[in-house]
């Protein structure tokens, strides 16, 4: 007889089974076995909110072999994932197994080492109801509003629609964003620049001019520019103030599960989904050269920014041995987190600073090694003393002109010497010539520069994710699938630079939802129900009558709206192209389906003529030199065939170039990744040369 011990991954599973050894059955829930029905609400909304959980169809395999080890098992440790997910699937497999829910079975592992797991079997705890009562009211409030609202917008909109009480928030961030970049009404101003040299160095120095007559200056075209220029011409520019000073920078704090999606878009312009892939995949464990499976960071879901007393030791030890202990601060950095965070796990964290980034590199995949390089350095250098700034800043009058100038040198590199956050520096320019104060200088150069004012910036991954975490929108385990979800029902689409704008059709849905159902769209309101979640889960709130209160106002603007649309239909605008219909001659224009936009005829009913909207590359096929075009596959995997592919079936992974073979002419392609080149794709060719470093 053994001990049967339940985790949600099979990698996982691997992981811990290694440090419980004999006496012990482990295995894999592979997520939730236990769910509300597809084919129904599945929540009785008349009789206290009771949902009518059911088996997972396609877990049925699963299930069965857990009943099956159950039988024979001592004790049964539920030890699924530490959040409020995790809290639910426990929940969820005490039922199935029929395990008392207040028997001490429940565990949690902060991180897959050995260490982790000993200390998280030796101290059971009872499923926690407050926290599965939090779970399971999101779980249910999101249902509502997908049951109720999805068939609303099937019949006013189009079918197969759908609405998320999250998504539909993000969605209407970045719709209000497109509307203010239409609204922006671009100005101009100039701005004026002085190049100027001191007596110690023949370098210039820029400064830029800050007031005219005492008044913050303010030029708005060409005239007035020049006409500061021409006062300008032969005067003197005379040093009248001088300020030394320091500054001190410190590190960034640990990552939680926000930040550290930000800084990998930022830094390794990773998407969220890849990031949090990766980041399992670090937490659950990996095969360490030498070692064997290991959990090499703690858990990734997060938003604290506590850190173990243990951790901070072991940090100061390498520091103090690597660098020298001048690269201690005075005592162990302590950050402090938001007030809404829930403070039940550390910081993203390596559980072993000695496994160094250099160390597992060889067991890591490419993913793998570049994330978890950034969060052993961040760690790291959030342990590092202040880096130490020598500044300068100094003003200089030109005669009724005042221009500013500052710069910095660095005294002590400090946390920098290992670590700095993208972005985060914000010092403007290097160490400037030695000056003194009423010393005249010389003007090598005077420019007026034209300027215009700038719309907002779409958001991108990071910033769409650091405006849901300011707005309290989300927990850290959502925003990687609400941005996936906004995606793949092409309510928003990625322009270039990795922008999110809106589609046609998520305008359209973020219209009428703020017309009709403007609680459920609205920043505020959904903040408030994160906070409301947060209280059920702290046990100061009761859950059903969060439901009640939510679903009284949902319910009546849902029956208004129906009155108020009876018999409306709302269209989405379509997209004209330049492109003509092959079969009736007409324009053909971009419409929007349930799988992403398609070329369509601008006459239908009358004609029905759609095709794919594909992208020319700059390279020929090698096999009949048609253009290749950008395609896409099933999975929305890139990859690049030729348009002739009914008579030429030739199709590749590898990027086609506009550089011709050196040899025989034909377009090169270029091959990613370890085993990354340049190569001619032409039969008997053979030509091929490394990747550019």
């Amino acid at each position: 007889m053994a001990d049967l011990v339940i985790l949600e991954s099979p990698s996982k599973a691997k992981t811990v089974k290694k440090y419980l050894g004999a006496g012990y059955d482990v295995m894999a829930s592979t997520g939730h076995i236990i769910d509300l029905p597809k084919s129904k609400l599945g929540v009785d909304v008349e009789n206290g909110f009771t949902p009518q959980y059911v088996n997972m169809k396609d877990k049925a395999d699963v299930i069965k072999e857990l009943k099956k080890r159950a039988k024979s098992a001592d004790v049964i440790y539920l030890a699924t994932d530490p959040d409020r997910e995790g809290e639910a699937i426990a929940w969820h497999l005490s039922h199935l197994l029929n395990i008392d829910e207040k028997a001490p079975v429940r565990v949690t592992f902060n991180e897959i080492t050995k260490t982790g797991v000993q200390y998280g079997m030796s101290h059971p705890r009872t499923i926690d109801s407050d926290v599965v009562n939090a779970q399971q009211t999101r779980r249910i409030l999101d249902r509502i509003v997908g049951y109720k609202l999805s068939p609303f917008l099937w019949k006013k909109v189009r079918r197969g629609l759908s609405a998320g009480r999250v998504q539909s928030v993000a969605v209407r961030i970045i719709v209000d964003r497109e509307e203010e970049i239409r609204a922006f009404k671009t100005t101009e101003y100039w701005s004026i620049d002085a190049k100027l040299s001191a007596s110690s160095s023949k370098k210039t120095f820029a400064a830029k001019l800050a007031e005219i007559d005492g008044e913050k200056a303010k030029i708005d075209n060409k005239e007035q520019s020049d006409a500061v220029l021409d006062n300008l011409k032969d005067a003197d520019f005379v040093v009248t103030n001088l300020k030394k000073s320091q500054r001190k920078k410190q590190p960034a704090p640990p990552f939680t599960t926000s930040t550290l999606q930000q800084e990998a878009s930022r830094r390794l312009s990773f998407q969220a989904r890849r990031t949090m892939k990766a980041a399992q995949e670090l937490y659950e464990g990996v095969d360490v050269e030498g070692t064997g499976a290991v959990g090499l960071i703690t858990y990734m879901r997060t938003d604290s920014l506590r850190i173990s007393d243990e951790a901070k030791t072991a940090a100061a030890e390498l520091i103090k041995n690597t660098y020298g202990a001048d690269y201690l601060p005075e005592k162990p950095r302590t950050f402090k987190s938001k007030s809404n965070a829930q403070d039940a796990h550390e910081a993203i964290r390596p559980t072993n600073v000695e496994f160094t980034p250099e160390k597992v590199k060889k067991s890591l995949t490419s993913d793998q090694f570049k994330l978890y390089k950034l969060i052993w350095e961040r760690f790291m250098a959030s342990q590092m003393a202040n880096a130490v700034m020598d500044t300068v800043s100094v003003e200089i009058t030109a005669k009724n002109c005042l221009f500013k100038s500052s710069g910095y040198s660095v005294k002590f590199d400090g946390f920098t010497k290992l670590y700095e956050e993208r972005g985060e520096d914000d010092e403007k320019g290097g160490a400037l010539p030695k000056i003194e104060k009423g010393e005249t200088l010389k003007c090598a150069e005077l420019l007026g520069n034209q300027h215009f004012t700038q719309p907002p910036a779409r958001y991108n991954e990071a910033s769409l994710i650091k405006a849901l975490e300011e707005n309290g929108i989300g927990r850290p385990s959502t925003y990687a699938p609400t941005i996936s979800t906004i995606l793949d029902r092409h309510y928003v689409e990625r322009e270039a630079g990795n922008q999110l704008k809106p589609t046609s059709l998520g305008e359209v849905i973020t219209g009428l939802l703020k017309d009709k159902f403007n609680n459920i769209v609205d920043v505020k309101f959904t903040a408030k129900m994160e906070s409301d979640l947060d209280d059920i889960e702290k046990g100061t709130k009761n859950w059903v009558g969060t439901l009640e209160k939510f679903y009284k106002g949902f319910a009546k603007s849902l029956e208004k709206a129906e009155q108020d649309m009876e018999g409306k239909h709302l269209k989405v605008p379509d997209e004209p192209t330049d492109v003509i219909c092959e079969q009736c001659g007409k324009p053909m224009v971009i419409k929007i389906g349930p799988y992403g936009k398609f070329l369509g005829c601008s006459g239908f009913p009358e004609c029905k003529f759609t095709k794919k909207i594909v992208t020319e590359t700059k390279g020929l096929c090698p096999k009949c030199g048609a253009k290749m075009l950008l395609k896409k596959s099933k999975k929305g995997k890139p990859f690049y065939g030729c348009e002739n592919y009914k008579d030429c079936n030739f199709m590749t992974w590898d990027m086609p170039l506009e550089e011709k073979c050196p040899e025989c002419g034909s377009s090169l392609f270029k091959k990613s990744g370890k085993l990354g080149k340049i190569y001619c794709a032409k039969d008997g060719c053979g030509y091929e040369r490394p990747l550019d470093k």
